[in-house]
């Protein structure tokens, strides 16, 4: 018997990642797509016990009917194990079991901050850090078990995903990129990735490698959060992102670029990317002007891209059109659309994520595809392909149970029932409320950017010849 000092306590989870479990619900959607054009695959709505998931530990061990599983219960507990009268069961009726949802493109560090690159002085590191930590914790608490960090100074995400993995903090999988790449006073300089010619992007990739990122990001072009910097120029030549991007392949990493106007999104193509953060097409109209033929080249290649549509999107969208992300023509054309929010930027907290996914669906793109752009595809687009994002044999076990069925509505992702990371339990954090911006006209963001470069141009046409 052990002579405990303080004994354990679960602390209210049923799931403690190490034993055995069935958890059942009205249905299960796996993350694949059904057999019917436009549906998701469903398991256990012909049974009248609904659908279940066998969980081994940190991993799934089976999926199938109810009724199916637990006349395999034996079977399915010899082999964690274990004998029939341990594995946990949890009932949840009235729910779905499905992935658990995937956040893209996140800046942990700044989130809920005013500024993107807020000065902390001296606690920099420690503030942007624990910033990182009570971000992460929020995901996991709305649902999120991955997450892309596409830009963090001091490499704190890469710090952030170690403790996570090691247990000592709770928050969803991070794959980290530390800061991103840039020329001399680019878009996202201030997080201390700057490299001018050949030599020096070799040496950021190699820098970044020895901390132990496990993306390589590059901004290929400006961006509108960088005073000086213009979304539509490219910032790399062909040359250097084919390099940055062969040697970061080399390495064994992921790439992603931050791409906004067409010559950057063009470039970063064609240097092999695999991830895409915005490809707004921006032209120096300062207006969203896509091209078909550059989307047929990104399906081609099998380019996952973001979109960046937050939860403001489509107001801001009503207000003025000219930044209207080509969401519906780049998924018509075949490009792999991913759920990516570009979290943690002035204005977009990471507790919108949910109504990001409804922005995602009011521009466009079918609310199946929004589940997968958030789930599956969203495994694969951040590298995970394989290891999370569909509930299926020796896959990890992430997942959530919602009241309802998303199909029918994404505001049942609100409603949480369970939240289950890598097979252990997550009680979620009370959550502030987020509301709707006022003064639009006046937030910081693509709309008041591109209308400031309109306006220039009608003053000066409207000065005389002289």
């Amino acid at each position: 018997m052990t002579d405990w000092i303080t004994p354990p306590t679960d602390g209210g989870e049923r799931l403690d990642g190490a034993g055995a479990a069935l958890v059942a619900a009205d249905r299960v959607l796996t993350g694949r797509r059904g057999d019917a054009v436009g549906s998701l695959e469903s398991i256990g709505e012909d049974d009248p016990q609904g659908g279940a998931v066998f969980i081994d530990g940190p991993c799934i061990r089976a999926v199938g009917p109810t009724t199916e599983l637990t006349a395999r219960l034996s079977e399915l507990a010899a082999a964690a194990e274990t004998v029939p009268a341990q594995v946990r069961r949890i009932d949840l009726p009235g729910t779905t079991l499905m992935p658990g949802l995937i956040e893209t493109h996140a800046h942990l560090p700044t989130s809920g901050t005013d500024e993107e690159y807020p000065d902390y002085g001296a606690h920099e590191v420690a503030r942007l850090t624990l910033n990182a930590a009570r971000s992460a914790r929020e995901l996991l608490s709305l649902g999120v078990t991955s997450a892309q960090s596409l830009g963090a100074r001091h490499y704190v995400d890469v710090a952030l995903r170690d403790a996570i993995n090691n247990g000592d903090l709770r928050g969803p999988r991070i794959t980290a990129a530390g800061p991103q790449i840039t020329v001399t006073g680019g878009h996202a300089h201030h997080a201390g990735g700057e490299a001018d010619g050949l030599d020096e992007i070799r040496r950021q990739v190699r820098l970044h490698h020895k901390r132990g990122v496990d993306t390589i990001k590059a901004m290929t072009t400006g961006g509108f959060t960088t005073s000086g910097s213009v979304p539509w120029l490219a910032q790399f030549s062909q040359e250097e992102l084919t390099v940055l991007f062969a040697d970061a392949h080399r390495l064994g990493k992921w790439t992603a670029a931050h791409a906004h106007g067409t010559q950057g999104i063009e470039r970063a193509v064609r240097a092999g990317v695999d991830y895409l953060a915005h490809a707004s097409f921006i032209s120096p109209a300062a207006r969203s002007e896509p091209d078909p033929r550059l989307a047929d080249e990104i399906a081609a290649a099998g380019i996952y891209v973001d979109c960046t549509i937050t939860a403001e999107l489509p107001r801001m969208i009503a207000r003025d059109d000219a930044f209207a992300p080509p969401v519906r023509m780049l998924w018509e054309h075949g490009v792999k659309i991913v759920a990516g929010h570009d979290a943690g930027i002035p204005g977009v907290p990471t507790r919108g994520y949910v109504g990001g996914l409804e922005a995602l669906e009011t521009v466009g793109l079918p609310r199946a595809e929004v589940l997968l752009a958030a789930t599956s595809r969203a495994a694969a687009g951040i590298g995970l392909a394989g290891v999370t994002g569909v509930l299926a044999p020796d896959f990890d076990a992430d997942l959530i149970a919602v009241a309802g069925d998303p199909r029918a509505g994404l505001g049942v992702l609100r409603d949480l029932r369970l939240v289950v990371s890598r097979g252990r339990e997550f009680i979620p954090d009370r959550i502030p409320g987020l509301t709707h911006r006022t003064g639009l006209d006046t937030f910081p963001g693509p709309g008041s950017v591109l209308g400031a470069w309109r306006n220039r141009d009608l003053l000066r046409a409207r000065h005389p010849e002289v």
